[in-house]
């Protein structure tokens, strides 16, 4: 299936992912709202959250670039120094646009 890249196309593939999009977020809470959560599928849950982030953020500490490893390292360091997420993403994302002007 091919759609043309004129405005129409442009603008019905934007609504063709934004239904897909709320359909997936609506039908997850839907779907939960049968579930009883337990001990163990709360656990679940918040632990699906950090493997997400680690998953996303492990590629790019191996292969980023300059800017891309600076603002992993700086964020790292605060959150671990700071606990608080935050501040530690606003200085992870100075870092990293300073590394890249500068470089």
């Amino acid at each position: 299936m091919t759609i043309e890249t004129t405005t129409t196309g442009i603008l019905a593939l934007i609504a063709i992912m934004t239904v897909v999009t709320l359909a997936t977020r609506f039908g997850g809470v839907f779907v939960m709202s049968f579930v009883r959560i337990s001990p163990r599928i709360e656990s679940f849950i918040n632990t699906m959250a950090s493997s997400v982030l680690i998953a996303i953020i492990v590629p790019m500490a191996f292969s980023g670039d300059a800017g891309a490893v600076a603002a992993l390292s700086v964020t790292a360091a605060l959150m671990l120094a700071l606990r608080k997420p935050l501040p530690a993403i606003a200085a992870g994302i100075v870092a990293a646009g300073l590394v890249r002007y500068l470089v």
